[in-house]
C-alpha cells in the first residue's frame, strides 16, 4: 500500500497563489478595479488557466471568503471543544481572535460583508459561519449561567445577537488605524461580559 504524499498538488499550490494575489489585489485595487488578467499574472499563470479554478472574478472573492471563513470556523470548533477556560476569558479569546483576523484578512472580510447580497456563495459562507461561531459561543454562555432555551432570552438568541453585533462592530472599525479595532474589541468585551456576569444584587 502506498503512502499518501504531504506535498501538496501542483494544482493546489496555483490555486493558493491566485487566492494569494486576489488577496493582495484587493488590498491595492479594491474589487471593483480588480480584474481576471491582473489575478493570474500576481499568480504567475495564463489568464486561460486561471479559468480551470475559477470561473470569474466573483468566484475567486467566493474563494477567498471560503478560505478566510475555514479558520474562524477552526477557532469556533476549538472554543466550543475547550470546557476548562473560564466563560469571561473564552470571550477574551474569540474576540482577540476575531480582532486578528479581521487585522490581517479585513479586505477580505469587508468584501464578504459588502458582496453578501449578491454572491450568494459568499453570502451563505459568511452566515454559515457567523452561526457557527454563535453556537460555539451559545455553549460559553451556557457554562456562565445562562438558560439554554430557544427563546429570545435563551443562550442561543443572545449568541446569535451578540456575534451579529461583533461582526458590525469590527466592519465598521476595520479600514481605520490599528487602535479602532483594538478599541471595537474592547468595547465589544464590555459588552459580552455584561451579558454573562450576573448583576450584583
Amino acid at each position: 500500500m502506498g503512502r499518501r504524499s504531504e506535498t501538496p498538488r501542483k494544482g493546489d499550490l496555483r490555486e493558493q497563489a491566485l487566492l494569494d494575489a486576489a488577496e493582495g489585489l484587493l488590498a491595492r485595487t479594491g474589487l471593483e478595479r480588480m480584474t481576471v488578467e491582473d489575478i493570474a499574472k500576481g499568480a504567475g499563470i495564463s489568464r486561460g488557466s486561471l479559468y480551470f479554478y475559477f470561473d470569474s472574478k466573483q468566484d475567486v472573492l467566493a474563494g477567498l471568503v471560503a478560505r478566510t471563513m475555514a479558520a474562524i470556523r477552526e477557532d469556533a470548533a476549538r472554543a466550543a471543544e475547550d470546557t476548562a477556560t473560564p466563560p469571561a476569558q473564552a470571550v477574551e479569546r474569540a474576540l482577540r481572535h476575531t480582532e486578528r483576523m479581521w487585522r490581517e484578512h479585513g479586505t477580505v472580510m469587508r468584501a464578504a460583508a459588502e458582496n453578501a447580497a449578491r454572491n450568494e456563495a459568499v453570502g451563505r459562507a459568511w452566515e454559515e459561519t457567523v452561526e457557527v461561531f454563535a453556537d460555539a459561543m451559545r455553549q460559553v454562555l451556557v457554562r456562565a449561567g445562562l438558560p439554554d432555551g430557544d427563546g429570545p432570552t435563551g443562550a442561543g438568541a443572545l449568541a446569535r445577537a451578540l456575534c451579529w453585533m461583533t461582526e458590525r462592530g469590527y466592519y465598521r472599525a476595520c479600514g481605520d488605524d490599528g487602535d479602532t479595532l483594538d478599541s471595537a474589541t474592547r468595547t465589544l468585551r464590555e459588552v459580552w461580559l455584561r451579558v454573562i456576569t450576573p448583576p450584583r444584587p
